[in-house]
Parts: structure tokens; sequence; C-alpha cells
């Protein structure tokens, strides 16, 4: 199995940045796409940013020139850059990884979540 740990999450004021990092560990033998999701209260989870195995970026559409997502292969590591922080970035902050793992078939495996909030 895989299991994946966040860390970056945090308070700051608009305007600021903040860094988010995901490890993933495990019996793992190949890592597809590496992306970040996020939910705010009340509203739907939505695609941040993702980074396939080859390096081609996807963002949502809302972070499209602040955000910046990548990825380093040899730590299993997925990164988010995160700046000219707004406000409504105020969320929960998932990562997501597709793996394939020992003992398991490709699939998507979540991280716990880490809260970012934006002060106005």
């Amino acid at each position: 199995q895989v299991q994946l740990a966040e860390s970056g999450g945090g308070l700051v004021q608009a305007g600021g940045s903040l860094r988010l990092s995901c490890a993933a560990s495990g019996s793992i033998l190949n890592i597809g796409y590496m992306a970040w999701y996020r939910q705010a209260p009340g509203k739907q989870r939505e695609l941040v940013a993702q980074i396939i195995s080859g390096g081609r970026t996807n963002y949502g559409d809302s972070v499209k020139g602040r955000f910046t997502i990548s990825r380093d292969n040899a730590k299993n590591t997925v990164y988010l850059q995160m700046n000219s922080l707004k406000p409504e970035d105020t969320a929960v902050y998932y990562c997501n990884v597709r793996a394939w793992a020992v003992g398991a078939s490709t699939r998507d495996y979540w991280g716990q979540g880490t809260q970012v909030t934006v002060s106005s």
C-alpha cells in the first residue's frame, strides 16, 4: 500500500506564500500522476493542480499564474508552491497520487488533508 504525508499548511495573510509537500511511501512500484485538490466549507472538492510522470502540468483556472506544482521522482514527493494567496484560497488541501503498489492494482491514494487559511 501507499501512505501519503502532507505538510506545509498554515495561516498566511493575503498576498503571502506557502509551500505544501506530500511524500508518498510504501511498497510503491510506480507513480503516475500526482495532484493537489482542495475543498472549502460548503463546496465540492476541486482540482488545484496535477503533474504527470512526464512533467506535464494542469492547473485549475483560479490558480493559474499563482501556483506551481512540481515533483521529485527520486523522493516520490510532490510540491505546491502557492504565491499571491487570496482569502478564497482558504480550504483543506488534499494530496492525490495514482500509484501501483505491491499486491495492489493501480489506484488513487489520498492524503489526510492540510488546512490553508488566508486572512484578508
